[in-house]
């Protein structure tokens, strides 16, 4: 009996030697989040940690990744950024929008996102470029940064990440993000599609591109802003004609907007004289959150969340309270170099591009959509900054320069047998859709209908037309 208790034994240590074996070799065990602070438990992995881009600068992107709820084996991987430029993806995406967790409102905990999107794929987060929340780098003239150098770094960031999980090399990879993703997301899908041209190894296997209110062509995402505070009442008929005739969006700029005509500067001045600091821009359906109410709640311990129509309008001031826990940055495997200043959502040393944002992104998407790769554009319809109303004028200037024709025509979108938005197909690679009553953050003002979509642009659906094929994701 005892001999067969110790084969049974021999056999068992065995077996266990060779998962962890086969766990180290798919995953970075030291990259495993055991636990965040005040985290509810849950059944999937969590990981984060550096990868270095250049070694010899010493320039590190931090990530966090989060393993699908369910069927992790064959769910695809999908990258999101937060644009700004400069702003983090994790703060953002991963615990204010799409990931598994919210902050709570006293700001030391997390609760579940019961929408997150890791129910339909694994989801990568990136602090992107170098100088990001926790990404860093030792030489400060990387900080000194734009477009270019921020797609570049991150093909090195991915080739680099997959290294470290090999496991994933062969899924399915979509490319996501919001703001100005629309130009991270096109000039990194742009460099992908470049590498594997090249690479007699290892190809990515990029399988779509999807970005929310994305920046595209300043000269038609901003005259929209205005159309947009229009259309909503905020201004009047008479500014609404000055703003028209006077501001000539051709000329317009990232770096100096307001360098038009003194008539075009007074007609925006007097706009954001009218709109107030009271209004959300990234969605005037909301209330606002007064910030030393919040922060003194918080430094009290007190429930600091203030609901406005279902959304916790103080979240982005009790993520950044629990982002700058000591514990929290130590579970995170965060801010190994102990940066001379706290986490922030927007970065505070980057010098980024004022140039760039002038770029043209339907170039690139075109030469993306010809390389076989799929677009949505997804606009939340409350959003001032990048309203949907440049972004479908764009998607329907692309179309008619690829020589598409509408597949799907405009018409509504169904979530829960509820209008979920609207939408046009042109073509079988490129979609249009806004998500109703949704933010410049689309998952964060409508987590479910968020969802719904992001389920169908990663399975290949397009969104149901009708209410009998609008299912709960």
């Amino acid at each position: 009996m005892a001999s067969v208790s110790w084969r049974a034994v021999a056999v068992a240590m065995v077996v266990v030697l060779l998962s962890l074996q086969w766990f180290a070799k798919g995953y970075p065990e030291e990259d495993l989040v055991v636990r965040l602070p005040g985290q509810p438990t849950v059944g999937f992995k969590q990981y984060a940690g550096y990868v270095d881009v250049d070694v010899k600068a010493g320039r590190s992107l931090f990530y966090y990744y989060v393993e699908a709820v369910k069927q992790p084996d064959s769910k695809p991987l999908t990258l999101w950024l937060n644009g700004g430029p400069g702003c983090s993806s994790i703060g953002g995406g991963a615990f204010t929008e799409l990931g598994p967790f919210y902050p709570t409102g006293d700001g030391r905990g997390l609760r579940v996102n019961s929408m997150s999107w890791n129910k339909a794929s694994h989801l990568l987060f990136v602090e992107s470029p170098a100088g990001v929340g926790w990404s860093y780098s030792n030489k400060s003239s990387d900080y000194n940064t734009g477009d270019k150098s921020t797609a570049n770094d991150m093909l090195v960031f991915l080739l680099r990440w997959f290294e470290k999980f090999p496991k994933l090399k062969s899924r399915d990879l979509f490319l996501t993000g919001e703001s100005y993703a629309g130009h991270y997301i096109p000039q990194l899908a742009d460099a992908i599609l470049s590498y594997n041209s090249h690479s007699s190894g290892f190809k990515f296997n990029i399988k779509g591109v999807a970005i929310g209110n994305p920046l595209l062509k300043l000269d038609r995402d901003s005259p929209a802003t205005y159309e947009f505070f229009w259309s909503h009442g905020m201004i009047s008929d008479e500014l609404k004609l000055t703003i028209t005739s006077q501001c000539d969006f051709d000329d317009y700029t990232f770096a100096s907007p307001h360098n038009v005509s003194t008539a075009c500067n007074e007609a925006i001045s007097e706009t954001e004289n009218i709109i107030t600091e009271y209004v959300n821009n990234y969605d005037v359906l909301l209330d606002v959150c007064y910030p030393s109410i919040v922060q003194q709640e918080l430094r009290l311990k007190k429930m600091a969340t203030k609901m406005s129509m279902g959304v916790d309008v103080c979240m982005t001031y009790e993520r950044r309270f629990y982002f700058n826990l000591p514990e929290v940055q130590k579970a995170l495997h965060a801010n190994r170099t102990h940066l001379p200043y706290s986490w922030s959502m927007c970065s505070g040393v980057l010098n980024y591009s004022d140039i760039d944002g002038n770029i043209d992104m339907l170039p690139i998407l075109k030469r993306i959509i010809l390389n076989k790769t799929p677009i949505w554009i997804f606009s939340g319809d409350q959003d001032s900054v990048v309203p949907f109303g440049g972004s479908r004028t764009l998607v329907r200037e692309l179309a008619q320069d690829l020589n598409f024709k509408t597949t799907v025509p405009y018409g509504a979108w169904f979530h829960k047998s509820q209008v979920g938005g609207w939408a046009i197909e042109y073509g079988k690679l490129l979609t249009f859709a806004t998500v109703r009553g949704a933010a410049h953050m689309v998952p964060y003002a409508q987590p479910s209908r968020a969802l719904h979509l992001f389920s169908s642009f990663v399975s290949g659906r397009r969104l149901p037309n009708n209410t009998h094929s609008s299912t709960d994701e």
